[in-house]
């Protein structure tokens, strides 16, 4: 009898997180299946399309948060206030019925089992998974920023005409608006590449802890700046192709690059483009040989 209780002790806490898992996941399949859905088939709104890269990032915290099972289950049980104050906020939130509200409850209700559970040290175990999945929940933030993005979208027309210049085009600049063989082509807040510049910085931050190169200041600074310079270039580029095609009159390959698997292909090659970026910027800001080092130091 002594055994089977503490076997039964033993499996308590395992049991109670498998409870746990189980209620996230009849809460929460219903939103990610509709984020995912969305994202999929472009059939969200344009706001929460912004958050696309949820598709590689949810999976890659989740098999992250996993890894580091054995971890967690080597933590004191540690309570922490805040993480009560984050469950009942996230709770309030979801059922608030409001779609923002709801989509947030979500990274909130996990922070606040970390902190509940484990505290501090259950936080900064998961903190990487966290921000994955905080920074992959649709919020309002490109709407809100969408107001601020006309200096990028006349850099970008300015740009986008200079090149199609530079191949005999004739090209008008009217602030956002771009004239081409009679047509017009509008540099919307929504083509001005915040998408992909939040999918970019978001992937760059993953093949960052992937490689350990997230440990290095230095090395996260120059890398995630380099990305935000790539996916500008990378949406120039985008734009003065769907430029020149409205204008020659090629719909087919405008709407194939601007709303089809077309655009899907051009973002997929721009982001395979950062792996060797990284692996640059990781030679070039790598330690130095001990022989060298030895030398400077002397």
């Amino acid at each position: 009898m002594l055994i089977q209780r503490q076997l039964k002790n033993t499996k308590a806490p395992q049991l109670l997180e498998v409870a746990i898992l189980g209620i996230l996941l009849l809460l929460y399949a219903p939103v990610l299946w509709y984020w995912c859905d969305g994202w999929i088939h472009k059939n969200i709104s344009t706001e929460h399309e912004y958050f696309s890269h949820g598709i590689i990032g949810l999976p890659f915290a989740a098999y992250l948060g996993w890894s580091n099972r054995k971890k967690w289950q080597r933590l004191p049980d540690t309570t922490h206030p805040f993480g009560a104050i984050l469950l009942l906020l996230g709770s309030i939130f979801y059922i608030s019925n409001v779609s923002e509200w709801v989509n947030l409850s979500f990274p909130a209700i996990l922070a606040g089992l970390c902190l509940w559970f484990k505290g501090i040290p259950g936080f900064q175990l998961q903190s990487f998974p966290l921000l994955l999945v905080f920074l992959a929940t649709p919020t309002a933030i490109p709407y809100l920023i969408a107001p601020y993005t006309l200096p990028l979208q006349s850099f970008i027309a300015g740009t986008v005409a200079f090149i199609l210049s530079q191949f005999g085009m004739n090209v008008i600049v009217d602030g956002i608006n771009l004239y081409v063989g009679g047509r017009i082509v509008e540099v919307a807040p929504y083509c001005a590449g915040l998408k992909m510049m939040f999918t970019t910085f978001y992937v760059g931050l993953m093949l960052l802890y992937w490689t350990n190169a997230l440990a290095s200041r230095r090395k996260t600074i120059w890398f995630l700046s380099t990305t935000v310079v790539i996916s500008i270039c990378a949406n120039i580029i985008r734009n003065t192709l769907l430029t020149f095609f409205h204008g020659t009159g090629n719909e087919a390959a405008f709407h194939w690059l601007h709303e089809s698997w077309g655009g899907d292909i051009y973002s997929t090659a721009m982001l395979l483009s950062l792996i060797p970026v990284l692996n640059w910027i990781d030679h070039y800001f790598g330690e130095a040989p001990p022989d060298i080092a030895q030398d400077e130091h002397k």
